[in-house]
């Protein structure tokens, strides 16, 4: 599989890594969250950027943010000046990059992964390239938001001007992209950029003790990046990835109204339910769709309602009815059917919410609530598979500590 145990618990561990840990901090700043508003950031400059008539290359905006990630966990205690000037360093750098590769290739089975994430951190990027812009326009935009958070909690810091104006100068240097334009100068969508942001304030399974918490923000990634890897197992055509990785992305967007309803109430009954996805989509309509470019409303709409279900568009019209993984890969697994695995959606957050719990449980911090759902997670997929994944083998490599 391209996706593995020892991968799997790499990317968990940027739910570990502290930010901004040399500050006072009102809350804990993660390595997941950033990256997933980073993530989030860039979709809406690409999307820009694309009303504009430049042609987008998503496919490496999100295996470079993917790749980026695992770059990030392996060198977590680099302060960011200080990476900055390895960077201006060449062959420190590639030194650097080199380490990374070391530590991260007995964890990667999949030749192809392996060849990619060489070439990611090794190959000569044109730094003009739109799409390489625009990832490093949201890494740095979503480094300045975190930072609004570091000023108000460190009012007397004599460095505070200094790093603002370090990262305002770097956002500068990106004012041609129509997004970049737009966020700087308040336009709605800085709104919503600040609605997605605070589900990192959202904790997750907030009745029940656990280690790490871990927040909605940092969960939706890995949801996207499992999305995607699954993805990848079926063979998945490019639209095919992009909506995988994008609606997982941003499958729990709605709860930046609604906040976290956990499942058992939310399943508690059928009318409960649909009565909670009437109020969720009630509430977007009120106060997510008006801070989107109109443009986009559709798609993201195609991403968060009815989000579990697999989908495909012909003739502008969505079909979602009994269209199984199978079919996806055999009949629809085509750029013109706009296919969506909702289903591995559904998987992948199944996939994250037990790593949530196994890993706290693993520690020691564990709970009666805790060690059932994940163990009724893990015997739902006892012989489950998605088309060409085999997601049951996942599972059975975590050990019982329950």
């Amino acid at each position: 599989m391209i996706i593995n145990f020892a991968l799997l618990n790499e990317f968990f561990r940027g739910f570990h890594i502290q930010r901004w840990n040399d500050r006072i901090r009102p809350m804990d700043l993660i390595e997941m969250d950033k990256h997933a508003h980073k993530m989030m950031i860039a979709y809406v400059l690409g999307k820009y950027e694309e009303s504009r008539g430049n042609l987008i290359n998503w496919q490496m905006i999100i295996k470079n943010g993917i790749y980026e990630l695992l770059r990030r966990i392996v060198i977590s205690d680099i302060k960011s000046p200080i990476y900055a000037e390895i960077k201006k360093n060449k062959p420190v750098f590639l030194e650097l990059n080199s380490y990374v590769y070391k530590q991260l290739e007995s964890k990667i089975d999949s030749d192809i992964l392996k060849k990619e994430l060489y070439e990611f951190l090794f190959a000569e990027f044109d730094l003009d390239d739109i799409s390489h812009r625009i990832l490093e326009a949201a890494h740095i935009y979503s480094s300045y938001w975190e930072f609004q958070i570091i000023r108000q909690s460190n009012p007397f810091s004599y460095q505070n001007i200094r790093i603002e104006t370090d990262l305002l100068n770097r956002i500068d240097n990106y004012k041609d992209l129509l997004g970049i334009q737009k966020l700087i100068n308040l336009h709605t969508i800085s709104n919503f950029i600040d609605l997605t942001g605070q589900l990192r304030f959202q904790i997750r399974w907030a009745q029940a003790p656990r280690l790490p918490s871990t927040s909605v923000l940092g969960h939706t990634l890995l949801v996207a990046i499992i999305s995607y890897f699954f993805a990848r197992e079926n063979n998945a055509c490019d639209k095919r990835l992009y909506n995988n990785f994008f609606g997982g992305l941003f499958h729990d967007l709605p709860e930046a109204v609604t906040r976290d309803i956990i499942s058992p109430i939310k399943r508690s009954s059928s009318e409960f339910d649909n009565l909670i996805k009437n109020l969720e989509m009630g509430l977007a309509e009120n106060e997510i769709f008006p801070l989107i470019e109109k443009e986009w409303i559709n798609e993201i709409k195609y991403f968060i309602i009815d989000e579990f279900d697999n989908k495909i568009t012909i003739d502008n019209q969505i079909i979602k009815d009994n269209i199984s993984i199978d079919e996806l890969n055999q009949k629809y697994n085509n750029d013109e059917f706009n296919p969506i695995d909702g289903e591995a959606i559904r998987s992948a957050d199944h996939l994250a919410a037990f790593l949530e719990a196994w890993h706290s449980c693993s520690i020691g911090i564990k709970t009666e609530e805790l060690v059932s759902a994940a163990q009724k997670i893990k015997d739902s997929y006892y012989d489950k598979s998605l088309g060409n994944v085999q997601i049951k083998n996942l599972y059975s490599n975590f050990r019982n500590v329950f």
